[in-house]
């Protein structure tokens, strides 16, 4: 079993903005946060055993589409490294987009289970516990990492990201620029077509539609 560690930050302002700490080049942000150039969004995939960060960034919504999309990014790039895992446990806070009652994301986990002929095991942390997740310490140092520094652009960020270090490495860092709407929805009779690769297993939710 390879465990993932997923999570999204607040969004990040793009623009002379101030954000705290301080800068040996004597960097100026404005004295007042106007409107930003734009928002991005850090969705981070961390590997706990092996403390590996793959940092995503995006412009766009945090949906359940995108953060398939992110795990099926992740996966292609590095399942060749582990080929004989057969389950996936990702561990999750119950957000809104990734909730086990989100149609929409245990459509898309059913038919990744799928595609890629494993299992996934979905491990929600309760409310107000985010703290245990692992993934919350690596938040910690790429704030610390780009504070007190101008994010004036969008490639600013995306820089500062993939020089922090996390345990001596740098972290994979991209981009996604794929727009995505919120409130896509199954309809029921939608959902009863996949309900039959999902059962519920010691808490977490488990897909069957893997070997």
């Amino acid at each position: 079993m390879l465990r993932l560690s997923m999570d999204a930050k607040a969004r990040v302002k793009i623009g002379s903005f101030d954000r705290g700490g301080k800068s040996r080049d004597g960097a100026k942000a404005n004295d007042h946060d106007y409107n930003p150039k734009t928002t991005v969004t850090p969705y981070v995939t961390f590997l706990p055993e092996f403390y590996e960060l793959f940092l995503y960034f995006t412009e766009s919504k945090v949906t359940s589409d995108f953060i398939v999309d992110i795990l099926e990014d992740f996966w292609l790039e590095e399942k060749h490294r582990f080929s004989d895992i057969q389950t996936l446990l990702l561990n999750q806070d119950n957000g809104p987009q990734n909730s086990s009652r989100r149609t929409q994301f245990m459509k898309r986990i059913v038919e990744f289970a799928h595609k890629h002929q494993v299992n996934i095991r979905l491990a929600y942390y309760p409310p107000y516990h985010s703290k245990y997740n692992p993934i919350e310490r690596t938040w910690a140092i790429l704030e610390n990492h780009w504070n007190g520094s101008i994010l004036d652009e969008v490639e600013t960020a995306l820089k500062f990201a993939s020089t922090m270090k996390w345990k001596g490495s740098h972290p994979v860092v991209k981009l996604v620029h794929k727009t995505y709407e919120n409130g896509v929805k199954l309809t029921k009779k939608a959902m009863a077509q996949s309900s039959w690769c999902l059962r519920k297993f010691d808490n977490h939710w488990l897909s069957k539609c893997g070997r």
